[in-house]
């Protein structure tokens, strides 16, 4: 009879096993959030000795980074889907207000939908998001705050918003929503029922519009 090892394995297929670290990693992050993501078990969970993963992620730095960006990049295709879902036919204007809920719409979707990853995202961190990493990109090639940017452009192009009051938007417009995700997956919010969360998320988003 055959038998089976179950032991970890220390060499593992060229080019694989850095894309099991990672999965493993933000499966680790998905159920936990930034503090689940441990370098030990990433590599229990890929089956392998701990050194071997030492070759892909120096540290447990190294590897929380590389999930990192790839909760922003799962966060910009939620935001990328959603847009893709809106009708092209609406007025310049009417489709610039909505790119903006759009957008402002799946970042809290996502925040409640996929919580240890938006935790992961953006918890314990200082590096500003609007620097560009194909890495933390959607399909289209731009990160969550880029996609923003752009919504925000199609509000100045369409007439909406002054090009005045277009330096800066972004942070505003990031700070109120993400405060407000804050709020319903961590703070007093979380009792709220489903139907009020909706409702404070609707009048959110419309004080963001009016307000920049």
């Amino acid at each position: 009879m055959t038998m089976t090892s179950s032991r970890p394995r220390s060499t593992y297929r060229h080019g694989d096993l850095a894309r099991a670290l990672l999965d493993a990693g933000i499966e680790l992050a998905r159920g936990g959030g930034p503090d689940a993501v441990v370098l030990r078990e990433a590599t229990r969970r890929a089956g392998v000795f701990p050194n071997a993963a030492y070759r892909h992620f120096a540290s447990r730095q190294a590897l929380l980074q590389a999930v990192r960006s790839a909760a922003l990049a799962a966060l910009a295709v939620a935001m990328e889907t959603e847009l893709a879902r809106l009708p092209r036919s609406k007025r310049p204007a009417d489709f610039a207000r909505a790119s903006l809920r759009a957008v402002g719409r799946s970042y809290l979707r996502f925040a409640q939908t996929e919580t240890g990853l938006f935790r992961t995202a953006f918890g314990g961190t200082d590096e500003l998001p609007s620097q560009a990493d194909p890495g933390k990109a959607g399909h289209s090639g731009l990160n969550p705050f880029q996609l923003l940017g752009v919504a925000l452009d199609r509000l100045v192009t369409a007439g909406v918003l002054s090009l005045a009051r277009r330096p800066g938007a972004e942070y505003l417009a990031w700070s109120a929503v993400h405060g407000l995700a804050m709020l319903v997956i961590e703070g007093p919010l979380r009792s709220l029922a489903p139907g009020q969360k909706r409702a404070i998320e609707r009048r959110l988003l419309d004080m963001v519009e009016k307000g920049l």
